[in-house]
């Protein structure tokens, strides 16, 4: 995976939080991406939109490093996985399982994006998810325990193997993370531990997430919090693959 970076703004929350100014004053160049005038995206993304953020992705799809705003658009993993030509298998680190059936038909959104990957992506081989209810599971129905038993059957599931990580940081505590969604209660360098074994293996890409934006009530304390953890993030993800 290369460190190529790119940012996905749909709401200004990057900028908002002081993320952007610490990119550039620690000299790592970005790509950045504005959504922010794409309607219906928030939450749920219709047909016409996802056509149209794919589009504007594409010249993205090559950056390793993908941070794509809020868990309102945790789909846009979907829609960027949709680029993938090779079989790989899907990490979600997140305290939400997000393969819910959609509320409203056919409609993509944040709670079933993965349901609809694994109906309509042919590359998808396998789904793993840390963190909802404290537990590691796969979709084949052969590991679903407790997390707290460290992720060594991941791990050996993933040699060999093309791997997407996609991480929402609602699975982290509030002293590392403020979203505006049910958060896990995992300290930072838990998540720092899973990130930097899975780094190991052939990742093609991993996309962050989890922000909260201050149209969702974010306070100045909460927007420090978050930049700092996508701070000490990027440059952990930057030094793994060195």
């Amino acid at each position: 995976m290369n460190g190529d970076l790119s940012i996905v703004d749909f709401s200004g929350v990057y900028e908002a939080e002081g993320f952007l100014p610490a990119l550039q004053a620690r000299g790592l160049p970005f790509r950045l991406v504005r959504l922010d005038d794409i309607e219906g995206t928030n939450c749920y993304c219709d047909p016409e939109s996802e056509a149209e953020i794919g589009r504007r992705l594409a010249p993205v799809r090559k950056c390793g490093i993908r941070w794509i705003d809020s868990g309102d658009y945790h789909y846009v993993s979907k829609i960027l996985a949709g680029g993938e030509t090779a079989p790989f298998t899907l990490v979600l680190v997140d305290n939400h399982p997000d393969d819910q059936e959609p509320a409203f038909g056919g409609v993509l959104s944040c709670g079933s994006w993965i349901r609809d990957m694994k109906e309509k992506n042919p590359m998808l081989e396998a789904v793993w998810t840390l963190g909802p209810d404290h537990r590691i599971r796969n979709d084949r129905g052969t590991v679903d325990r407790e997390l707290e038993g460290g992720i060594d059957d991941l791990l050996a599931a993933l040699d060999g193997k093309r791997v997407y990580l996609s991480v929402d940081k609602d699975v982290l505590d509030r002293s590392s993370a403020r979203t505006d969604w049910s958060q896990g209660t995992y300290p930072l360098d838990v998540l720092k531990g899973w990130i930097g074994e899975i780094l190991k293996k052939d990742v093609i890409a991993i996309d962050l997430c989890g922000e909260m934006t201050p149209a969702k009530g974010a306070t100045p304390e909460d927007l420090r919090i978050n930049c700092e953890t996508n701070i000490e993030l990027q440059e952990f993800i930057l030094d793994c693959l060195k």
